[in-house]
């Protein structure tokens, strides 16, 4: 083969790490990694040797492994293993050939580990047959019935009776994809395996990364599909990644353009991606898609567990938040701590994070993650300093500080609801009236002008839109926006949020999406010339996302089994939308902004009900007037969990 370039080699390894969709929508930050700096490479280069292997699993098939053993191992210097699995190619292939990157840090390259990096059954260089989200199998009777655990277990138990010079303790970690096959590696766990790290990992594919309440979640699928989908009939040693030729670099215009959804397979996947075929075969969530839960499997871990994501992670903020929580209660007894930085998806393992879109955090939030992860995979496999691992580690944004807490979410939240009121106003009070009075806000939504979710012209992935400024969505007509008077003290808000709203629609069928505002005083407190030279100078007024829910209405009763709207009748719609931890400082107001559409991100919900969306007609899609009511008799709110000031407690 071939050398390649230390650019190529950068990219290979993002998409190793995390997940394709996640070198393409790599964040911004203060100071964007261009790669690993030089003395890194060449120190990796210099002291550790590769090898590659292909371990046999319990059924014959045998998987692709590539080590990196420090040079200076023996008998009397044992190393502890590293584990990583992945679907996105274990890259570079050959042994002359080096990964840039090894560890979650470089301090993991300077203590030394060996480093193990497998390609999943069927990906890559890897034999047998690759099954998306492969379901966990709780009833194995013999050495066929495989899962991701088994092959973890069978790798490992290869790994510590055949590896040189390894310590007898592994570790395993991964982000999006590979947290995945982290956290399934953790069931019924190898007793070698003490310590795990799950990173942003799928716990549902429902949830995480496809759907949202239903709403499917068009541009990622799209982008990942249609390159991560093609066929692998043999093991292949091929380091490509063909990004989709859109043609423009409009990605609203391009989706907008395709039409309905059947048109994505045959302009576009041409046959060619099974599992999008699965997916339009399964629009509600059915069995194929329960099946694809992880989070009831995750019992029998006797390792230390360690997971993290990010507030801001535009993928997979459901799966670390459940994955924590059923580990939580499914395992009693063992050291199991969350954490939870204001990153994008993958974020904290990429250079700098100071800032993201239109918010700022004030310093590099990524170096907790760095200090955090080194001393736990250090104490559990090479016996170093006990390390300061909370329960749950959470950064406050708005605030912008770390917190810790013996639980997540935190005790002691006082349940409050925030009431939309006449004239856009928001409160905590209930709407007052008689029961006969109604009160609603009323807008049309067009499918064929949806609103769209972020600013940006691109047609990847926005990594960034959860922290963008919503003023150019809050002018719209199709746009309800709720505020409340400027603050008079900090209002600290943490844990889930539910949307509990009265609507009616002359349609048979709408989405609904709630998004949490922050809006900044219309005068910056404490504003310098520095941060108009940092291009911060239309910060007054700014109304930053702080978490952003769609909800498809067809499944307000169930998942399973979906149902149109009686149009014109007022329906309840409740749905529970990601954990926060933001605070709203005093000056500040809390908004409420609700809409119909949040395009491409999600897709065009055709307002007319129709069984699958996914084979929806173009006459289908049809404008309907909706109504939003906040009256007494039909209450309209947002429920969140008030944290009692810790300022105001005296520190």
């Amino acid at each position: 083969m071939s050398p390649v370039s230390s650019r190529r080699l950068v990219a290979v390894l993002l998409c190793v790490l995390a997940s394709p969709a996640v070198a393409q929508r790599a964040a911004p930050a203060s100071k964007p990694p261009e790669g690993p700096p030089a003395e890194r490479t060449e120190r990796i280069r210099k002291g550790y040797t590769k090898f590659e292997y292909r371990i046999p699993m319990r059924d014959g098939v045998k998987l692709f492994t590539s080590v990196y053993a420090p040079v200076d191992a023996s008998p009397a210097k044992k190393y502890p293993i590293l584990l990583i699995r992945t679907p996105y190619s274990v890259a570079p292939y050959g042994l002359d050939r080096y990964r840039p990157v090894l560890g979650p840090s470089e301090e993991f390259e300077k203590d030394g580990y060996i480093f193990v990096f497998q390609d999943v059954r069927g990906r890559n260089m890897s034999e047998g047959e690759f099954v998306n989200v492969r379901p966990h199998n709780p009833n194995k009777r013999g050495p066929k019935d495989i899962d991701e655990s088994t092959d973890t277990y069978d790798s490992i138990d290869w790994m510590v009776k055949r590896l040189p010079n390894n310590n007898g303790k592994v570790g395993q970690w991964g982000i999006s994809y590979p947290g995945f096959y982290t956290s399934a590696g953790a069931i019924d766990s190898h007793p070698a395996l003490k310590a795990v790290s799950p990173q942003a990992p799928i716990a549902d594919w429902f949830w995480d990364d496809m759907h949202r309440h239903g709403a499917f979640n068009l541009t990622l699928a799209f982008n990942f599909f249609s390159t991560f989908g093609k066929p692998r009939p043999a093991p292949t040693d091929s380091e490509d990644w063909n990004r989709f030729p859109f043609g423009t670099p409009d990605g609203y215009q391009f989706f907008l353009d395709l039409g309905p959804l059947s048109n994505a397979d045959t302009k576009h996947m041409k046959g060619d991606v099974a599992f999008w075929k699965d997916v339009v075969a399964h629009p509600n969530y059915d069995a194929f898609w329960q099946a694809r839960n992880l989070l009831p499997h995750l019992k029998n871990i006797k390792a230390a567990v360690l997971t993290v994501g990010g507030w801001y992670d535009t993928e997979d903020l459901y799966g670390p938040l459940r994955t924590y929580a059923a580990i939580e209660k499914q395992n009693p007894g063992i050291s199991n701590s969350l954490l939870i930085g204001p990153w994008p998806h993958g974020g904290w393992a990429r250079g700098e994070i100071d800032k993201l879109a239109d918010t700022e955090f004030g310093f590099n939030t990524a170096e907790a993650f760095q200090t955090l992860a080194q001393g736990f995979f250090k104490y559990h496999l090479k016996g170093g300093a006990k390390p300061e691992v909370p329960e749950a580690m959470v950064f406050e944004t708005g605030a912008n500080r770390w917190r810790q807490f013996d639980a997540w979410p935190p005790k002691g939240l006082r349940e409050t609801r925030l009431f939309f009121q006449p004239k856009g106003g928001l409160s905590m009070k209930a709407p007052a009236g008689t029961n006969t009075a109604e009160s609603f806000a009323e807008y049309i939504s067009d499918p064929a002008k949806p609103v769209p979710y972020t600013q940006e012209i691109l047609t990847r992935w926005s990594s960034s839109f959860m922290a963008e400024d919503q003023r150019f969505a809050s002018t719209r007509p199709d746009v309800l926006v709720f505020q409340t008077e400027p603050l008079e003290q900090d209002l600290t808000v943490a844990g889930p949020l539910e949307a509990e709203l009265w609507v009616s629609t002359t349609g048979s069928d709408a989405d609904w999406v709630v998004k949490l505002v922050d809006v900044n005083p219309g005068t910056m407190r404490g504003w310098t010339r520095a941060d108009a030279e940092k291009g911060l100078e239309n910060r007054g007024a700014q109304q930053t996302l702080i978490r952003g829910e769609p909800f498809r209405g067809r499944f307000r009763d169930s998942y399973s089994e979906p149902k149109p709207f009686k149009p014109n009748e007022v329906t309840k719609v409740r749905f529970t939308m990601n954990d926060v931890f933001h605070t709203f400082q005093r000056g500040h107001r809390v908004m409420i902004q609700v809409q119909s559409s949040w395009f491409p991100f999600i897709d065009r919900n055709p307002q007319t009900f129709v069984p699958n969306i996914f084979e929806a007609k173009e006459s289908d899609f049809t404008r309907a007037f909706h109504r939003v009511y906040h009256s007494a008799t039909h209450p309209s709110s947002l429920k969140v969990g008030v944290l009692p000031s810790l300022d105001a407690q005296g520190g």
